[in-house]
């Protein structure tokens, strides 16, 4: 019975946050791929002509996966940190609190709502690919478990953010400061071999970058990075920034005056 309460109340969040974003969708899901769409015309078909081939594919190829996954990032946490905050700021986050739920039953279902927005407009992105692109999966059960657990691992993020946040303000500076220039260094443009070495070890510092290359590698077939290396890193940012979360919560960190 008290497993059942709480599937109930997983599946409550869960569904909640999905109705959230879809209910606006022109909002969450259209401007998003609108914006990969850009890329796609701007980098990868007029200027990818100028650049002809990287890494052994055409720069269209190349840079595909990195709009996909870039996609899932910013949209995975864009999900949770305005969603959360959003509760907190109404204050109906307390009556989650007061309620007989779990801690981590709560985090999970907002973990879920944002992996579902980020996979969701990943699948966009991915579909508009083929329009420009021949797009071949050659590791298909690596390339889901990689999108899977960078949607993990963005939502978690975006979920401490959330806890930390005072104002509108606080949600956005993360993503503008922090998150999308982490993204643009993270490989999705361009391959590593091109950089100077002192600029090859400030990207190798980079978690996006690990990301970003095992997603390719799940593809294409090819990385800059040592793919096992690379999915151990991701597995560990999963874990440590969920317990991380379940501590805060524990806490009530940024949730208690």
């Amino acid at each position: 019975m008290l497993l059942n309460h709480k599937y109930i109340a997983f599946e409550t969040i869960v569904i909640r946050e999905v109705r959230r974003f879809m209910r606006i969708w022109l909002q969450t899901l259209v401007p998003p791929a609108i914006t990969i769409g850009l890329y796609f015309v701007i980098f990868g078909n007029l200027v990818g002509r100028r650049i002809g081939d990287m890494g052994g594919y055409q720069y269209m190829e190349f840079i595909v996966p990195g709009l996909i996954m870039m996609s899932v990032i910013q949209n995975s946490y864009s999900n949770v940190v305005s969603s959360f905050f959003g509760h907190k700021f109404q204050r109906s986050v307390e009556e989650l609190l007061v309620s007989p739920v779990p801690n981590y039953v709560i985090l999970s279902g907002f973990i879920v709502g944002g992996m579902a927005r980020g996979l969701a407009v990943g699948a966009i992105v991915t579909a508009m690919s083929l329009f420009f692109v021949d797009l071949r999966i050659e590791h298909p059960l690596l390339t889901i478990a990689v999108v899977l657990l960078t949607a993990v691992v963005f939502s978690l993020a975006g979920f401490i953010n959330a806890l930390f946040a005072n104002s509108f303000d606080d949600i956005s500076i993360i993503p503008t400061f922090v998150l999308t220039p982490l993204i643009y260094l993270g490989g999705v443009f361009y391959s590593i071999q091109l950089l100077p070495p002192f600029w090859q070890f400030v990207s190798s510092l980079n978690p996006i970058f690990y990301m970003v290359n095992t997603f390719r590698f799940g593809i294409l077939g090819t990385s800059d990075v040592n793919v096992l290396w690379a999915f151990v890193i991701l597995l560990v940012f999963s874990i440590g920034l969920y317990i991380g979360c379940i501590l805060l919560l524990r806490r009530g960190t940024g949730l208690r005056s």
